[in-house]
């Protein structure tokens, strides 16, 4: 296994400090005073040359690399706002994969060969975050191989509908890219029967579900705006022609699915979902980039944990009395908890206005934010609350599509799934789950100030490559931090019912990283994680069900938010200590904000570097 990017980042950043320090010398050096000898100054000099064509030559080859990679990735590409390949799309087959594993080895040794001490701390963070994603798309094609067993990984439709809903040119002109880019829908799906071998069980439930989902982005809407169109009429036959054939090939591939799934059903042959300790470290490693293992943030967890229960404890008991007052509590502290949870959680809107009230809170959360000067906010950027597209459910009951650095003034998503569709009973649940209290705590971790204003100000970043190569813990962290954050400045009244739901929540995002740990390397069943969950939990069934799928679908990603919120409030705290009273908790979050979705290591060592 190659460095992962903790070892390249320590290695980066303790050079970063060397060369900060080199570069503060240098600046002074080149000031005239009267003991300066000339052969110092032309050093000086020469080693400021040297350093701007490091720095130079590093920039072109980032560019470079970056062009490259869009013609790589077009699918990833139309996602950040980047349309000049919106009329390609990857064919998934052997081929593709070596070039993609040529790419990354090419640029891995072009990268190699620059001397990091002689870049600026900007660019030697950049390089530490390109070397990571290099060795990790190697790392996956050569090792963890998820083309072979995720067939989840095959979903043409995202891309297809920010093309057609995105009104980043005119519509025919839109209405062609799509066109070019439904003929190779076919030879897609061709090529991803004839890769998978072996799949999960839970990956392939998954890609039948949003298979069947993304048939609806070649139906109704996009056939409604061709015919209103301007496109000729021997544009529109063709577009319709190859409309047809991708429809097809989608109900195939789906075909495909389901008697893979029967066959493997009857021989329950499928390939584990869990990955197993090494494959999950390495992952670790390359994905939430903290300097730590997946093991030792477990282990934080577990210990987490139970100061979470003692603080819920102390509010429990506190608000008792005033919601059972002629009722003992229970000896175990956990039932009492639970109690006055389950109390708490018969608040909460019906099925048919839960999206309503979602909407509703927005403005009461940009006007909080404004009035206790928490951080600017930008309010010309557009946020849209949606019915979760059909091709995008089944992982989660909320999440937020942003657009990208090349697309800054398009449409954030926020998607909610469409609880009015579901069964009362497991409405209820998820209604009881997302009450009036978690409800409030939701808005804030996906829009105001969470996910919807974090991702604004990445946009605005000067690097680029930390917008794209952007980190899944520090985007999490963040969420999970301005929870807290909000609830510390008084939004509620510091009221402890508020308090005593936003440590459920707390406790959701630990025992998350618990969760994935104990599923993907101790192998426990579903018995033992809704335990975990419901008992120590008090999540829900309908939540906690939902979870578990979740859980055996994605590997790592669910200790992101406790990774990331812990080392945001470590920051803050080490901040606050070194300017004492110049602290101000305004530019400390924006200072933060403003270096894009680069790791907090990262982050730290230049909000350090410019203290220093």
């Amino acid at each position: 296994m190659k460095a992962t990017l903790p070892t390249l980042l320590i290695s980066a950043l303790a050079l970063g400090l060397v060369a900060c320090d080199r570069e503060q010398s240098s600046d002074t050096d080149m000031q005239t005073s009267p003991g300066d000898s000339a052969a110092e100054l032309a050093t000086a000099a020469v080693n400021k040359a040297e350093s701007d064509s490091q720095d130079q030559h590093f920039d072109t080859l980032s560019e470079k690399m970056i062009e490259e990679l869009w013609q790589l990735f077009p699918s990833w590409a139309v996602s950040k706002g980047y349309y000049a390949v919106a009329d390609q799309l990857q064919v998934p087959n052997d081929a593709y994969r070596d070039r993609v594993l040529a790419f990354a080895r090419q640029y891995r040794e072009q990268f190699s060969q620059l001397d990091a001490e002689s870049l600026d701390a900007n660019d030697r963070s950049d390089l530490a975050l390109i070397l990571n994603f290099l060795d990790r798309t190697e790392w996956e094609l050569t090792e963890f191989q998820p083309h072979l067993w995720n067939p989840a990984e095959y979903n043409v439709s995202h891309s297809f509908a920010l093309i057609l809903n995105t009104e980043y040119a005119p519509l025919e002109e839109r209405l062609r890219t799509f066109s070019e880019r439904l003929e190779n829908v076919p030879v897609y799906y061709d090529a991803a029967e004839k890769t998978l071998e072996k799949p999960a069980s839970p990956q392939l439930v998954l890609a039948i579900q949003q298979n069947q989902g993304a048939l609806k982005v070649f139906e109704g809407e996009v056939e409604e705006k061709l015919a209103g169109s301007g496109l000729s009429e021997e544009e529109k036959r063709l577009f319709r022609e190859r409309l047809e054939n991708a429809r097809k090939a989608i109900r195939e591939y789906i075909t495909f699915l389901q008697t893979r799934h029967s066959e493997l059903e009857e021989s329950q042959d499928y390939r584990n979902f869990r990955i197993g300790e090494e494959l999950y470290e390495q992952k670790f490693a390359y994905e939430i980039q903290i300097g730590m293992t997946g093991r030792e943030l477990y282990e934080r967890a577990l210990t987490e944990k139970e100061k979470l229960h003692d603080k819920m404890e102390e509010l429990a008991t506190e608000l008792w009395p005033k919601y059972f007052p002629d009722q003992q509590p229970p000896e175990g502290r956990l039932e009492k908890i639970g109690m006055v949870l389950e109390k708490l959680s018969e608040h909460h809107a019906t099925k048919e206005t839960f999206k309503a009230e979602v909407e509703k809170q927005i403005p009461e959360l940009v006007a909080f934010v404004k009035e206790k000067d928490l951080l600017t906010l930008d309010e010309d950027k557009p946020l849209v609350v949606r019915t979760t597209p059909p091709y995008m459910r089944g992982f989660s009951v909320a999440s937020i599509n942003a657009p990208g650095p090349y697309d800054k003034g398009a449409n954030t998503y926020y998607n909610v799934m469409p609880i009015e569709e579901f069964s009362d009973d497991r409405a209820d649940s998820l209604l009881r789950e997302y009450n009036k209290y978690m409800m409030q705590i939701l808005n804030i971790h996906e829009a105001i100030p969470g996910h919807y204003t974090q991702l604004i100000y990445a946009n605005q970043s000067p690097s680029l490559i930390k917008s794209i190569l952007g980190n899944g813990a520090m985007i999490e962290g963040w969420a999970v931090y301005t929870e807290q954050m909000m609830l510390e400045a008084g939004y509620g009244d510091f009221s402890p019912e508020l308090w005593l739901m936003y440590y459920k929540w707390r406790l959701r995002v630990v025992i998350n990283t618990i969760l994935d740990y104990e599923i993907q390397v101790k192998g426990i069943d579903e018995e033992r994680a809704l335990d975990l969950m419901v008992r120590q939990g008090f999540q829900q069934k309908a939540e906690a069900m939902g979870k578990w799928r979740r859980a055996t679908l994605s590997q790592v990603q669910l200790t992101s938010y406790y990774a990331g919120y812990a080392d945001i409030l470590a920051l803050r705290e080490e901040m606050k200590e070194k300017l004492g009273d110049n602290f101000d908790l305004k530019a400390f979050h924006e200072k933060f904000l403003s270096y894009g979705n680069a790791p907090v290591p990262v982050i730290r060592e230049l909000m350090l570097g410019e203290l220093q």
